[in-house]
């Protein structure tokens, strides 16, 4: 019964940060080896897997997007959260969370996901 909110501005300008937070019920970030991830879909294009935050606080990200990207948790709150730095209109997407393996394919509870327009 795990359930994944999205939450964050509906609009972010480019150059500036993009700041989204899952909220998570049913489970703890922290415990059962399970990865929890961020992942993306721009208009007309295919999933992107962004990255993950482990059980433990492990880190990995989508080597396109490394340099830019900090995913963090508040575990008092059962949260993790994404950061994309200095985004262009390519960032426009909708954003998901999700969690369960450390790939997209073995990702089994997503949350609705968020539509963040990347606009001036």
């Amino acid at each position: 019964q795990v359930q994944l909110r999205e939450s964050g501005p509906g609009l972010v300008k480019p150059s500036q940060t993009l700041s989204l937070t899952c909220t998570v019920s049913g489970g703890s970030i922290t415990t059962n080896s399970y990865y929890w991830a961020w992942i993306r879909q721009p208009p007309g294009k295919g999933l992107e897997w962004i990255g993950y935050i482990s059980d433990t606080g492990s880190t990995y990200y989508n080597p396109s997007l490394k340099s830019r990207t900090s995913i963090n948790r508040d575990t008092t709150k059962n949260q993790f959260t994404l950061q994309l730095r200095s985004v262009t209109t390519e960032a426009t997407a909708v954003y998901y969370c999700a969690r369960d393996g450390a790939t997209l394919t073995s990702l089994k509870y997503w949350g609705q996901g968020t539509q963040v327009p990347v606009s001036s």
